[in-house]
């Protein structure tokens, strides 16, 4: 697949121009066109001044801001897109413009330029149907704002061919989107649940069941959300949500046409009132309305194959910031009371149905299970996805429990020839979910994290001793449990974006899935040392240098490279190597004499001045009991084979998530610095 080199934006307004900034903050060069130089320049200037303002927020260096704003360039000139890979169209909601605009792309792009739409309102298979290029035409819905929000919609209508979703899928991944693939219908998928969820809060209102402040109330409490409807359209504007609900009305019936007074309220140009004081009497019959709605709409989507369940989860949580999806929070009220405020909104709007898929989880019983593992076979490869961005693909049992068991399918299948595990969005694996451990601590079940990181070593070690070749994709960050799995492999082949680090030791326990002992395989004891007691990143070219990375390729050359990897044969992971010299400076810190003087809170000796001072202070913030068993395990692993440098680990686990600094390390993840006191 041929990569993204040069993207095209058609419009300069708000979704336009934050488009683009977003297409340039991640190194690819971008033209914003629209139809005056005015619109260009205030464009422009939008951008700008989000930029100045990342710069004051210490998100963007000012060098760093010339550099992205160098790759826009901004024209009125439509001709300027005509060999961009993907020009993207972001001007406002109406028909006959944009397929005009469509058509007049069409006649100028070269005919391998993709076109895609950001229509939030209309079927992208209308405008494709403009074009002499159907099968290179689709939906890429952006989220406000679109520099900021994650979200992205990925819609490909029934003649899009599958070149060119890999090609959007490939795209969203390089700016930085999680993307979820959506059918053409409409509302898509967020806008489907998301929009009704508005239109109820101004229908209760007409209906005088509360004031404002106590709606906008119970649904902050009913969602977990810190902005309620009427706050959130006074934000985006009361007229884009007439318009979505007016549309969604015309194509799916009475049930999602606008309230009255959203009308109303938009022909008056005025806000919603937010203030007052909220009635908590008035919350439950509210709250269940809400849910009836949004639970009911999000399931009746997933009905028809608009959806998954863990997309339109993903969904609320990624482009809506909900705390949870909607059916995880149908598994949090239970099934049973779903299923009621659902029937209650069935009995209210006549035109809508019960969703075939309440009714059967309703008879099953139980609550909503998610699929967090895929499973794909392609040209004789399984690529195996851990697909859990809004975690960052956090490891937990059901993640574990779902890897393994379909890395078992993929060793069964003659057809597979060699194993891929990749992560879904800008994550490899970002380590395991800290709850998890957190709440069996406190409820003193430490044997049950023994168990499960023992489960755990098990799967690495048949992914490590597969007789198919076990090939990690790192594309994106990889922390603690994510970095063990990647060693596990027999091979890794990375793009410019993975990386690899070991931050365990910062949150009071140490790597415990093997990261230490296959480390030190790699690179010996004292870098792995190095490593671990730092948490320093690696990059994947250091990676490459080390020799843990087996192959550093482009994002569009990750499926060649697996194939030619396969079909030479893995290489000997942990064939002697001799450390670059950069890397024998960083080893000499944690030399046997080194570490004694790190946990002695003392600069090491014999190295850089500036390496040793910066060493001691970064070591001084990690958990003192974390980095003295780090350093007995790894010298107590030397010489062992892996199942019996496993058991040394294990032997520790208990003796370290015991302790009171392994509580504090981890509750403190996010919230504040931990305040370790060794013991």
């Amino acid at each position: 697949m041929a990569g993204i080199n040069k993207m095209g934006v058609i419009g300069a307004g708000n979704m336009g121009s934050g488009i683009a900034q977003k297409i340039a903050q991640e190194g690819i060069p971008v033209v914003m066109v629209d139809l005056k130089e005015e619109f260009v320049e205030r464009g422009l200037n939008t951008i700008k001044k989000l930029l100045n303002e990342a710069v004051e927020r210490r998100i963007f260096t000012p060098d760093q801001v010339e550099t992205i704003l160098s790759r826009i360039t901004g024209t009125t000139d439509m001709k300027a897109v005509a060999d961009a890979d993907i020009v993207i169209e972001a001007v406002f909601e109406d028909k006959a413009v944009k397929s005009d605009l469509f058509q007049k792309l069409d006649g100028i792009c070269l005919k391998e330029t993709l076109l895609a739409t950001n229509t939030s309102s209309f079927y992208v298979k209308e405008f494709a149907e403009k074009t002499s290029r159907p099968d290179r035409f689709i939906g890429l819905h952006y989220f406000y704002h679109p520099a900021k929000n994650r979200l992205l919609e990925v819609i490909p209508h029934e003649g899009t061919s599958q070149a060119t979703l890999e090609k959007a899928l490939l795209a969203a991944k390089l700016h930085g989107k999680t993307a979820i693939v959506v059918k053409d219908a409409p509302g898509f998928a967020v806008n489907r649940f998301f929009v009704p969820f508005l239109n109820e809060a101004a229908r209760m209102l007409e209906e005088g069941l509360a004031d404002i402040p106590t709606i906008e109330a119970a649904a902050k409490k009913a969602f977990r959300i810190g902005m309620g409807p009427f706050e959130l359209m006074n934000v985006t504007g009361i007229p884009i949500a007439v318009h979505a609900a007016t549309t969604l009305g015309n194509e799916l019936g009475p049930f999602y046409a606008p309230a009255a007074i959203l009308k109303e309220q938009m022909e008056k140009g005025e806000l919603w009132n937010l203030e007052g004081t909220p009635d908590p009497s008035r919350f439950e019959p509210l709250m269940d309305r809400f849910y009836g709605v949004c639970l009911g709409v999000a399931a009746a989507l997933v009905d028809e194959g608009v959806a998954s369940i863990e997309d339109t989860d993903r969904g609320a949580k990624i482009g809506l910031r909900w705390a949870q999806g909607p059916f995880e929070i149908a598994n949090r009220i239970g099934i049973d009371k779903t299923y009621a405020a659902v029937a209650a909104i069935c009995k209210k709007y006549p035109d809508f149905k019960m969703p075939g898929l309440l009714e059967k989880q309703k008879d099953v019983g139980k609550p909503f299970a998610f699929n967090f593992v895929d499973l794909e076979v392609r040209s004789g490869v399984a690529f195996i996805t851990i697909n859990r961005p809004e975690a960052m693909n956090a490891l937990n049992e059901t993640v574990f429990n779902q890897l393994e068991d379909r890395f078992s399918k993929a060793q069964k299948d003659p057809r597979v020839k060699g194993i891929v595990f990749q992560g879904a969005g800008k994550a490899f694996v970002a380590g395991a979910d800290i709850r998890y451990f957190v709440e069996k601590i406190k409820a003193d079940k430490i044997d049950d994290i023994v168990a499960f990181t023992r489960k755990g070593h098990e799967l690495l070690m048949r992914i490590e001793d597969s007789e198919k070749p076990t090939i990690a994709l790192l594309d994106g960050l990889s922390l603690g449990g994510g970095s063990e799995l990647a060693l596990a492999c027999q091979a890794i082949v990375a793009t410019p974006a993975g990386s690899m680090a070991f931050p365990e030791t910062g949150i009071g326990i140490f790597p415990g899935l093997g990261g230490m002992l296959r480390l030190a395989r790699h690179v010996g004891p004292d870098l792995a040392k190095y490593y671990t007691f730092t948490g320093q990143t690696l990059s994947a070219r250091e990676a490459l240098e080390l020799g843990i990375v087996t192959r550093l390729v482009a994002p569009a050359e990750v499926e060649p490279a697996i194939q030619e990897l396969i079909a030479s044969g893995t290489p000997d992971k942990y064939r002697v190597r001799d450390l670059p010299e950069r890397f024998k400076v960083l080893a000499a810190t944690c030399s046997k004499e080194n570490v004694k003087r790190l946990l002695a809170k003392e600069p090491p000796l014999g190295v850089p001045e500036e390496l040793a001072a910066k060493t001691a202070k970064v070591v001084g913030y990690k958990a003192p009991l974390a980095l003295r068993m780090a350093d007995e395990i790894i010298d107590a692993q030397k010489g062992k084979s892996i199942p019996e440098a496993v058991e040394v680990e294990l032997g520790r686990l208990k003796e370290i998530f015991s302790t009171q600094d392994a509580l504090e390390g981890l509750s403190s993840l996010g919230r504040k610095r931990p305040e370790y006191r060794g013991k």
